[in-house]
């Protein structure tokens, strides 16, 4: 139920978790997964009501995550006693900086793997150890309240150093690639396309989205355009245990690797 935590690109899409009726809608949308999400979306005075309609209306099929609210919150422990009652692929753990908020929540509900959310400062210096960590199947990135945390702007070459650690971290714990963090503009499919496409360019494999319009768009961004398809094809008929020149320039095992990657993203699109 799980593998495809540790293995996959991973779109998925947020419901708030006190909007029962949008469960099976958000499935049905088209992601990867669905979040059901009892932080950001669902106000404080809202929590135990939230959990409650997550009790009785959570769906017995789908791949399903819950996101639940951060370490050092009071909403945490009620939040861990409502997952291990339901059927989960995942848990998205926000705000995660240390690796023992990992084991917290793995120790809590051991037969459920986590992805680590990051979204500060702390988080980014320890992303790697947190990647490392026992139960965690894969980073995510929150960038929004991560610029909050330091007061940067939300753009591509602010975020560059962010998004690169967070790929080198996931590599060196031999995770999957990290998930991207939303695109807040709701209405331009366009940009979240490009948003996904320039996330696959370095090295995500996933991102999350806040309305069914941008699922389309963010797996078109993370599927390989036909010319990249048809150069990979072009490169493995020319296989070879050298290098060999192909379209005038020299192909070894590094370009054949590269070309494997490309039809293997086509092939989940």
């Amino acid at each position: 139920m799980t593998t495809f935590l540790h293995t996959e690109r991973l779109v998925a899409l947020f419901v708030p978790g006190d909007r029962p009726e949008r469960f099976g809608k958000a499935l049905a949308a088209g992601a990867d997964a669905v979040i059901v999400d009892l932080e950001d979306a669902v106000a404080p005075a809202d929590k135990g009501k939230a959990r409650d309609a997550i009790a009785a209306h959570w769906p017995t099929e789908g791949r399903l995550l819950l996101r639940i609210n951060g370490c050092g919150t009071p909403f945490l422990a009620d939040d861990l006693a409502l997952a291990r009652r339901l059927r989960l692929s995942g848990i998205i753990l926000p705000k995660a900086e240390q690796a023992q908020n990992i084991s917290t929540v793995h120790a809590a509900v051991p037969d459920v793997p986590v992805i680590a959310l990051i979204e500060s400062a702390l988080g980014l210096a320890n992303a790697r150890a947190l990647a490392a960590t026992h139960g965690v199947a894969r980073l995510a990135f929150g960038s929004i309240d991560y610029c909050a945390d330091l007061g940067s702007s939300h753009s591509r070459e602010a975020l560059l150093m962010a998004r690169s650690e967070l790929v080198l971290a996931s590599r060196l714990a031999r995770r999957a690639g990290p998930i991207d963090g939303v695109t807040a503009t709701v209405a331009d499919a366009t940009l979240a396309r490009d948003d996904a496409a320039y996330a696959a360019g370095l090295g995500f494999a996933g991102k999350l989205c806040i309305h069914p319009s941008q699922i389309a768009p963010v797996l078109a961004g993370f599927a390989p355009s036909p010319s990249d398809i048809a150069w990979a094809q072009r490169i493995l008929a020319a296989a070879s245990e050298g290098a060999v020149k192909v379209d005038g320039a020299m192909v070894d095992a590094p370009v054949r690797i590269r070309a494997e990657q490309i039809l293997k993203r086509a092939e989940i699109g």
